[in-house]
């Protein structure tokens, strides 16, 4: 499951570019890290349920790093992890014309021991064959008020006290500190992880009898749904009508056939900045430094620079992150506030709650350098054998000059190519696109001039797709 936006590790973690597509804690994206650890499990190749609009992230993170997948599911709009689980469940039962297992994961956990999480996986399997439907509970290292719990009941009836698997007696809401401290004590309460192994057949059958609203609207999506590519879009007037829950109140708090799998693999949720300095490797002064930063008597901090010098002096217990347009400065103790920022920018309509300076298109991504009243600037940046859609635009004029690669040009009626150092002028009112026909990147700047510079001056010609 690869939704979700994040808005608490706002300004890295946005709308269009939420949480799971970031590297936070190694070079691979969280995405990609949640299949490689896949790599000792037998599993066919992993289906991934996302945002419509985050298609081409999810299709070029799997493509850069070669990850094998069957195919991607398109959500037109989130609905919660209840209707996503069950178009997992009803697609992977077409493709296979069997009841597989399914293994259910959020592509946006941090888990740091890979051998433990194999071995509770594998673990669960034969309860999974039984017809349960296995939650995995992680075993609390404090007493964390951001988690909701797991309480476990008895032990699984025929199966040993060393299996290690429990009766699910109660989900728990998020507590308060002094409960949480409670629950630690006891030793039979379990984080809640959002991860859940079961039959296709068994979860559609639960969710028939505690919410068949949810289970037809997902079936009537599904049975309308389109192939476009490796793409799998749903039918959007079916789904709008499905209702909005999630799986633990849809199905694993009402049934009786829900066991817990115990799992201590350095689990994270990564909800917040301060999530990320605990469970990330500190220096000295256990600070977690990541770019170029200079800290000098700082302490406790997590510093967070991919594109300039940060310096800090004499700080304690802070969270700075620094990107193109927007720096982030709070308190350890109240990152989780940060998404109050998020809804003020959103309710401002400001752009850097939506996207980054750098925006990622299907073909490549374009930067924004600078602007005024009427020119705008952009580097933009074509993957080999990629395209733009054909548009025209009736308000600006644009100027490309070419600085590393070659572009195939449409301009109106002719076609040319241009290599480093040439440009090329595109009148107000002509179609135009451009093509990388080479094997490196090709990169453009991009200036527009005009008396209106929006994006949403913009007619696209015989495409489905997005331009820029």
């Amino acid at each position: 499951m690869a939704g979700g936006c994040g808005s608490r590790l706002w300004p890295m973690s946005r709308t269009q570019y939420p949480k799971q597509f970031l590297s936070l804690n190694s070079e691979k994206t969280m995405l990609q890290e949640t299949l490689h650890r896949l790599c000792d499990i037998e599993h066919i190749p992993a289906s991934i349920i996302c945002n419509e609009e985050h298609r081409f992230l999810v299709a070029e993170q799997l493509r850069s790093a070669n990850l094998p997948f069957s195919n991607i599911i398109l959500e037109p709009f989130g609905r919660n992890t209840a209707p996503a689980i069950a178009l997992a469940a009803l697609n992977a039962i077409q493709q296979d014309n069997d009841d597989p297992l399914l293994l259910v994961l959020a592509a946006d956990h941090l888990i740091k021991d890979v051998d433990a999480f194999t071995a509770s996986v594998n673990q669960a399997k034969a309860l999974a064959n039984l017809g349960k439907l296995v939650t995995f509970g992680i075993v609390p290292s404090s007493p964390e008020t951001g988690y909701g719990y797991i309480h476990r009941g008895n032990v699984v009836e025929g199966f040993r006290d060393e299996f290690n698997a429990y009766v699910v007696d109660s989900f728990v809401e998020k507590p308060n500190l002094e409960t949480a401290e409670e629950y630690l004590a006891m030793g039979d309460y379990y984080w809640n992880s959002g991860m859940f192994m079961f039959k296709a057949s068994r979860y559609l059958e639960e969710l028939k009898k505690y919410r068949p609203d949810i289970l037809s609207a997902v079936e009537e999506a599904l049975s309308n749904s389109t192939k476009d590519l490796f793409f799998s879009r749903v039918d959007k007037t079916a789904f709008r009508r499905c209702p909005d829950d999630s799986v633990d109140y849809a199905v694993m708090e009402k049934t009786d056939s829900a066991v817990v799998v115990p799992m201590s693999a350095g689990w994270s949720d990564i909800g917040a900045w301060s999530s990320l300095w605990e469970v990330s490797d500190k220096d000295c002064q256990q600070n977690v430094l990541r770019g170029d930063v200079i800290a000098e008597q700082s302490k406790r901090c997590y510093i967070n620079a991919p594109d300039r010098l940060v310096a800090a002096v004499g700080l304690e217990d802070l969270i700075i992150v620094d990107t193109k347009d927007s720096i982030l400065v709070a308190h350890r103790d109240s990152v989780q506030d940060v998404k109050n920022v998020v809804n003020k920018l959103k309710a401002d309509d400001r752009s850097e709650f939506l996207h980054h300076r750098v925006v990622y298109r299907p073909w490549g991504n374009h930067d924004h350098v600078a602007e005024g009243s009427r020119y705008h600037v952009k580097k933009v940046t074509v993957r080999p054998g990629e395209k733009s859609a054909t548009q025209v635009h009736y308000h600006r004029a644009e100027h490309w000059i070419v600085v590393s690669g070659t572009a195939k040009v449409i301009n109106g009626e002719d076609v040319y190519l241009l290599s480093e150092n040439e440009s090329t002028y595109i009148p107000i009112g002509n179609p135009h696109s451009f093509e990388n026909p080479g094997v490196v990147d090709l990169e453009i700047i991009e200036v527009r001039t005009g008396n209106y510079l929006g994006e949403d001056d913009i007619e696209r010609i015989g495409f489905e797709g997005e331009g820029y």
